[in-house]
């Protein structure tokens, strides 16, 4: 097994999700290439320099700044890993120095939903000639609870807790939170699993939200049907925006940083903050025209 294999089996072992796994793989094959069309073999012969170097290339090739900043994250691991295995003794990457930093106010804004556009979806879904009952849960559920689509898709019916008004959710790596439930959304739940879902030749599965083809939702099919709300509403929609969407609307109700970091299940306060502190282009604009 070489060097690299044995890399993503600690990652394996250390509980790392298969995306962030194939992530910090492909971040260090790529860097491990390019020290071989530099002459070095060797990705356990790392110095200073061909951190640099290599930073100093991605900029030369237009990557983003979060991109490269990624990269370095997973070369910073890899080096840590290499240490620890004694195959390497000197720590060459240090993400205070190696990480591009940005000019507070610049960083990349995140795309959330204005109010008019969650009022026009709400208004929306109500709508049962467009809008499946299904769907309208959907919808909801991203916008009122903020859960990544994997987390939605794998919400079990076991999970819903009707007494304290709690969903439970699995994240990343396998981490367990609660998130409160709004009381309208509670009986929209209720109100789909004896209605619509009872129909579904599936209702005997486990999860939550079912399709006509399989006893699980699949993420495909969630962007599906939000592709298909955009036509009525003009607007782009995909799950991610939802998520962004419920941090920021939670912020501007002065909710605390440290409640919106564990409602979204972030590992850190530090990614609530780095997405969320910013204000859109949208209140910039605004907060400007005022003067």
């Amino acid at each position: 097994m070489d060097v690299i294999q044995q890399f993503e089996l600690s990652l394996l072992e250390m509980g790392f999700a298969q995306k962030t796994i194939q992530s910090y793989m492909g971040d260090v094959k790529w860097f491990c290439e390019y020290l071989k069309t530099m002459g070095v073999e060797q990705p356990t012969d790392l110095r200073r320099y061909y951190i640099t170097s290599y930073k100093n290339h991605l900029l030369d090739l237009k990557y983003s700044v979060a991109t490269i900043n990624k990269k370095i994250n997973s070369i910073q691991a890899f080096n840590r890993f290499l240490i620890e295995r004694k195959l390497a003794t000197e720590q060459v990457v240090t993400l205070r120095k190696d990480r591009i930093k940005v000019a507070a106010g610049s960083e990349g804004e995140v795309e959330v939903f204005s109010e008019q556009e969650v009022t026009q979806l709400l208004f929306l879904v109500q709508d049962r000639s467009k809008v499946s009952l299904r769907n309208h849960l959907i919808a909801w559920l991203l916008l009122y609870t903020g859960v990544r689509v994997s987390e939605l898709c794998g919400i079990k019916l076991n999970d819903i807790d009707y007494l304290t008004n709690t969903l439970q959710v699995t994240g990343k790596g396998g981490k367990y939170r609660e998130i409160p439930l709004r009381p309208d959304l509670i009986d929209l739940i209720k109100d789909y699993i004896r209605s619509e879902r009872q129909e579904n030749k599936h209702r005997d599965s486990p999860y939550l939200l079912l399709s006509q083809r399989a006893a699980k939702m699949h993420k495909d099919a969630v962007n599906t049907l939000l592709e298909g709300l955009e036509k009525y509403l003009g607007f782009k929609m995909y799950p991610h925006k939802f998520r962004h969407t419920f941090c920021s609307r939670l912020l501007k109700r002065n909710v605390p940083l440290t409640t919106v970091s564990k409602l979204a299940g972030h590992a850190h306060i530090q990614t609530t903050a780095h997405f969320y502190i910013n204000t859109s282009r949208q209140d910039k604009e605004q907060a400007v025209a005022l003067l």
